[in-house]
């Protein structure tokens, strides 16, 4: 693939934002909102990282244009950019560093984690967001039960704080078979255990659809018995992490009307990487997949 997170996210400390008003980008203006009006069932967004090939004011016309209320995975010093083109951040990044690979289940990276997070908590609260990632880390030869231990000890340092500001910490589930080799919360079943065992309504799961259909399968079902662990979503097609068309193996309606009759409330976002070869044909892989998904 052209791009990837752990690459955006070594990038994001370096890059900054400018700020633009008024323009119009080309192959935005073709973007027709006639006849794409959502039902409003699901809330939709896309992440940052999928669309890196847009200045992010230019994904924010986008978002806009295809009627999408909020912008997923951008840290404090992006913020004011979807502020100003009226969305919201439906997941948030810390403002220090933020690694996939070294997380809550290694207590070397505690101090500089709960710093991270100490101050990014209050910032996600006064900004009027809800949701702040987080990530399990790589094993490195660490056992199930010692991960899930480490990190239930650094957690419980910042879930007051987040309980406090009403901040919701999600711990993102990746697949380690093809994309996260060594990754921890590789599967459901340990990520609900930790949730469990910090016992907190502000620590969920962000359930991530293509990881877990790539590690365990069975989409539905543990959406339908287990729900109440999730609080985000994010969507990609498998095999490939592309479109969500008929290229694939899962049929992303059905998958959205089991989360709608949850009761779930959160956001879903778009993280595939289109196969598009110009940005009209990735904007318009955008649009389907949104209608795809508005059940």
């Amino acid at each position: 693939m052209a791009t990837n997170r752990r690459t955006l996210l070594k990038n994001l400390a370096a890059t900054s934002v400018a700020l633009t008003t008024g323009k119009v980008f080309a192959g935005i203006e073709h973007i027709e909102p006639d006849n794409f009006k959502l039902k409003g069932n699901i809330h939709h967004s896309v992440c940052r990282w999928t669309y890196d090939f847009l200045p992010l004011d230019e994904l924010c016309t986008v978002a806009k244009k295809l009627g999408l209320t909020a912008i997923d995975l951008l840290a404090p010093k992006e913020w004011p950019v979807a502020q100003q083109y009226g969305l919201t951040v439906s997941m948030c990044y810390t403002a220090g560093k933020t690694s996939l690979t070294e997380g809550w289940n290694n207590k070397n990276f505690h101090a500089q984690l709960i710093k991270d997070y100490t101050e990014a908590i209050p910032l996600v609260a006064a900004a009027g967001y809800k949701n702040l990632i987080c990530f399990s880390g790589n094993r490195k030869g660490m056992d199930d039960e010692t991960g899930l231990n480490n990190c239930v000890e650094g957690l419980k340092q910042i879930m007051p704080l987040a309980e406090q500001h009403n901040v919701i910490i999600q711990m993102e589930v990746f697949n380690s078979k093809v994309n996260h080799p060594d990754y921890m919360a590789d599967n459901t079943k340990w990520t609900i255990e930790l949730c469990k065992r910090l016992g907190s309504p502000n620590f969920k799961i962000l359930y991530d659809i293509y990881h877990m259909q790539i590690s365990e399968g069975d989409v539905i079902h543990t959406i339908k018995d287990n729900h109440q662990y999730f609080g985000h979503y994010h969507t990609a097609g498998v095999p490939g992490r592309h479109e969500i068309n008929e290229s694939q193996e899962l049929y992303y309606p059905a998958i959205m009307k089991a989360i709608v009759e949850t009761g779930f409330t959160g956001y879903v976002a778009q993280e595939f990487i289109s196969t598009g070869k110009t940005k009209e044909e990735k904007i318009a892989a955008l649009k389907d997949a949104i209608k795809r998904c508005d059940v």
